[in-house]
């Protein structure tokens, strides 16, 4: 059974930093696209990072480029977002997805659709 599981979201001061987690099992992350959206009330759901395992790429939002960084942890079956420079345009419940593809198109790399398999989400709230 594929289970994600996110932690890490917290209460933060803008301009403060906070990583979340987003431990996985049920499958390898060597056969599997794993990317990170938020969800703000009243909006939809956005993509913010995705990491492909078949040739390791990266693909980010435009509204995180620079700020936050996807990376993995294959021992640990760990999908991990460190987030820094946060805004409280950054509150947000965020979610880890996953897809069973070693490469997507860049086009597909930010679309909650093109994922399958996702985590209940962990909150965080940028506020001072």
């Amino acid at each position: 059974q594929i289970q994600l599981v996110e932690s890490g979201g917290d209460l933060v001061q803008p301009g403060g930093s906070l990583t979340l987690s987003c431990i996985v099992s049920g499958f390898a992350l060597d056969y599997y696209a794993v990317g990170w959206f938020r969800q703000a009330p009243g909006k939809e759901r956005e993509g913010i990072s995705t990491i492909t395992t078949g040739d390791g790429r990266t693909y980010y939002a435009d509204s995180v480029q620079g700020r936050f960084t996807i990376s993995r942890d294959k021992a640990k079956q760990t999908v991990y977002l460190q987030m820094s420079s946060l805004k409280p345009d950054d509150t947000a419940v965020y979610y880890c997805a996953a897809d069973s593809r070693i490469y997507m198109r860049a086009s597909d790399a930010l679309v909650p659709s093109e994922f399958a398999h996702w985590g209940q989400g962990t909150q965080v709230i940028v506020s001072s």
